[in-house]
């Protein structure tokens, strides 16, 4: 007969190697696409010459570089690397120079300086073009415009085009946010009409581009094996590679469809902070009266605290109020299913105009809007009721063609 104890120790023990066994599948649940071009052998790319599009995301589950495995891929050639904003390494914060890959010899040609788009120079003699970048899941990421421009390329020089797709980090479910006028169509940061939070992966964002903008890419998407849309990227098992500089971590990426739009006002939302956009300030703002105002707004999902700093110096051209003592709130996420972040960051601009008026330059965001009815919306204080069923006319007519789309 079993002692009490024993059954104790067993039932430990079972639970243990089930936890084990369910963390066990869920490390293993999700494939990308260069995951999935790996197992393939890179079959697809064999016999041609290859142009990478890619940064330090471009990695497969096991953290190896796309760079190292296409280089010593059998019959694939890699000729050349293109890198987006921030450079091939992620780390650059202004206009980024061409290069060479120490570790290849591989030209790397910048898509994020002078050039925004590859010129017929740069495609010489390459067959395929392979684009394997992270996506946010928020419009005005500009990997999103890069990707957009490097397909165009490819469809005037007569060249394939692969899209090894990553999941949406923040779902593929979830849809927020004024869709962009297709009239206002704009540079990286707004290349197409979708709104805000658009809830695709980068694979069928190349799919609407391609058929909606007349692109006419050759274009092949490798898509993923066990992502599924209602997945945050902490569900996946797959390695978290900071996609930029300032979004270091997933909860940064939650709130950035929102708290982003601060980046070109006179609050300081990343340079300099140890939370970039979780934190924001000024040196013009009360911190304990603005925590106060946004608690009030009761926003789902989030809680303010009241916070002091002073932004440290780092590499960028215009940092903000470095080295001032600044005020402003920390977020905290608490139900990041009941966060809506556009809303939320609207809610945080009609805070900061209502309570300083006369410092806080709410026109700003119309370098990520686009909208002058959202800004005079944003100065009355209306309702965020209000401006979400201002939103929705278009909203359902891009779910009902984003629906064309999907792929998982």
């Amino acid at each position: 007969m079993i002692s009490w104890k024993k059954k104790i120790f067993l039932i430990i023990l079972i639970a243990a190697l089930g936890l084990s066994k369910r963390v066990s599948a869920q490390d293993s649940q999700v494939l990308t696409g260069i995951d999935v071009l790996e197992a393939e052998h890179f079959s697809p790319l064999v016999g041609k010459n290859v142009g990478l599009i890619t940064n330090q995301t471009g990695i497969d589950r096991h953290w190896q570089s796309d760079i190292d495995l296409l280089y010593h891929a059998k019959g694939v050639r890699l000729v050349a690397l293109f890198s987006p904003e921030h450079g091939i390494r992620g780390i650059g914060t202004t206009a980024i120079s061409n290069g060479v890959d120490s570790a290849t010899g591989l030209p790397i040609y910048s898509l994020f300086g002078k050039t925004r788009k590859p010129t017929a120079e740069m495609l010489k003699g390459i067959d395929a073009l392979v684009f394997d970048i992270q996506d946010v899941g928020t419009r005005f990421y500009t990997y999103i415009g890069t990707m957009k421009e490097c397909m165009e390329a490819a469809a005037e020089h007569h060249i394939e085009f692969f899209v090894l797709d990553r999941p949406n980090p923040i779902n593929g479910v979830d849809v927020e946010g004024p869709v962009l006028d297709s009239s206002q169509v704009f540079d990286l940061a707004g290349t197409f009409s979708i709104p805000i939070r658009h809830g695709m992966t980068m694979g069928e964002l190349a799919l609407m581009f391609n058929k909606e903008g007349k692109i006419g890419a050759d274009l092949h998407v490798i898509k993923m094996k066990g992502w599924k849309r209602s997945m945050w990227f902490d569900q996946t098992g797959l390695p978290w590679v900071s996609p930029s500089p300032k979004i270091k971590n997933l909860y940064e990426a939650e709130l950035y469809p929102g708290i982003g739009l601060l980046e070109r006002t006179d609050v300081t939302d990343k340079q300099g902070l140890t939370r970039p956009f979780e934190e924001f300030g000024a040196p013009w703002i009360n911190a304990v009266r603005l925590a106060a105002e946004l608690n009030s707004r009761n926003i789902p999902g989030v809680r303010f605290v009241p916070i002091r700093f002073v932004p440290a110096k780092e590499s960028y051209a215009n940092e903000k109020y470095l080295g001032q003592m600044c005020e402003g709130v920390a977020i905290d996420v608490i139900n990041r299913d009941a966060l809506h972040p556009v809303a939320c960051g609207i809610e945080v601009l009609e805070s900061l105009y209502k309570l300083y008026p006369n410092r806080f330059d709410v026109d700003e965001i119309w370098h990520v809007t686009r909208s002058r009815k959202l800004i005079e919306e944003i100065k009355h204080d209306a309702p965020i009721t209000s401006i979400k069923n201002s939103w929705q006319p278009a909203l359902k007519k891009f779910i009902a063609l984003r629906r064309r789309f999907l792929l998982y």
